[in-house]
């Protein structure tokens, strides 16, 4: 077993295992929240994003993806089609669409995780619509460290 270092991943909108504001939602503007997270170990080059909710009905479903990212942070409210530093790209999330789409769960409360990864290449060979399955798939062997910041959200929740 390999073991990977590890990111601190946090977000100045809500604390770790916390509610989700409304902003960041379907009930709100559905603007996607800022993000930080520690620098990778030595070797790191670039990193992704991964946001998706375990508890949706159908199983697992994909909120966000982002590749090929220089910076240790996200600011709030990256457009879909957003031309992102460093050559960063965001794919396909589960409604087919490319960039975030908010939480908005069809019943009780559901965690969202917005996931990390520290990678050892500066650029990964991805279509700009690629999806979830094959971020991970181009990912592999190549994380040197992950991290995630998990939010929660419940439609009753709004305020």
């Amino acid at each position: 077993m390999v073991l990977m270092g590890v990111l601190k991943v946090t977000s100045p909108a809500f604390p770790h295992e916390e509610a989700i504001p409304p902003r960041h939602t379907c009930d709100g503007e559905d603007i996607s929240p800022p993000l930080e997270w520690s620098t990778g170990p030595p070797g790191t080059h670039s990193y992704a994003l991964v946001m998706d909710d375990p508890d949706a009905p159908r199983g697992t479903w994909v909120h966000w993806i982002v590749w090929n990212l220089g910076a240790t942070s996200l600011p709030e409210h990256v457009p879909p089609d957003a031309e992102l530093t460093d050559g960063a790209r965001q794919g396909l999330n589960s409604w087919g669409r490319t960039g975030y789409g908010g939480p908005c769960p069809p019943g009780g409360t559901h965690r969202y995780y917005f996931r990390v990864y520290a990678l050892d290449v500066r650029s990964l060979s991805l279509p700009p619509r690629a999806d979830k399955a094959a971020l991970l798939r181009a990912m592999e062997g190549h994380t040197l460290a992950h991290g995630e910041l998990m939010g929660r959200y419940s439609r009753r929740s709004v305020r």
